[in-house]
């Protein structure tokens, strides 16, 4: 009973939250291991700090991209998607198809949405030769339902079977210390369609 209590004081003097946060992202993996994909991206995507938006097509997609633009203050984006560029000369967003200093958010697309921990897996399709952490602070990401996969192994079997991928990495939400880099991880917007 005592060396409980001793090592919780210990762990609150040595500051160890990331132990917290991973178990408890843990717990509410396991908790949701029966749910639909979907739902259970959601949940451990906002548990980790993103920001969730369901989009029934794409014209709510333009609303809800036009009112996160305004909201956040973007004042230029960096998009090198030729589809995604359509979607900011509607809501009139300015953008640079190369990244810059002056870009305050991205507009990506991306590889896959991984249930088992709400990460989102990008690679040079979504985000071109650049390394995501020199992505601004914020980013939106557009994606399909389609794109959900239960775990990391899921993915790199379907990335496999599809070929010639590289440049593979994972992002989450500000919230999550599962990264266990010192830098802040992005705020990251997620617009998921229905195919």
């Amino acid at each position: 009973m005592k060396l409980n209590l001793f090592k919780r004081i210990v762990s609150k003097l040595t500051n160890q939250p990331e132990e917290e946060e991973k178990q408890s992202l843990e717990k509410l993996g396991d908790s949701l291991k029966n749910a639909d994909l979907d739902y259970k991206f959601a949940q451990l995507f906002t548990h980790s700090g993103g920001f969730f938006n369901y989009c029934a097509d794409e014209a709510e997609a333009l609303q809800t991209l036009n009112q996160i633009i305004k909201i956040e203050g973007i004042g230029n984006l960096f998009c090198w998607d030729k589809e995604l560029q359509n979607f900011l000369n509607v809501v009139k967003s300015p953008y640079t198809s190369e990244l810059q200093s002056s870009n305050d958010a991205a507009f990506i697309t991306c590889e896959y949405l991984i249930a088992y921990d709400g990460r989102i897996m990008l690679s040079h399709n979504n985000i071109l030769h650049y390394h995501s952490s020199r992505l601004p602070d914020k980013i939106i990401i557009i994606a399909n339902v389609s794109q959900i996969v239960n775990n990391l192994n899921d993915a790199m079997g379907k990335i496999k079977r599809n070929g010639n991928i590289k440049n593979l990495t994972s992002i989450s939400g500000g919230q999550s210390k599962l990264d266990g880099s010192s830098g802040s991880n992005p705020k990251l917007f997620l617009l998921l369609l229905e195919d």
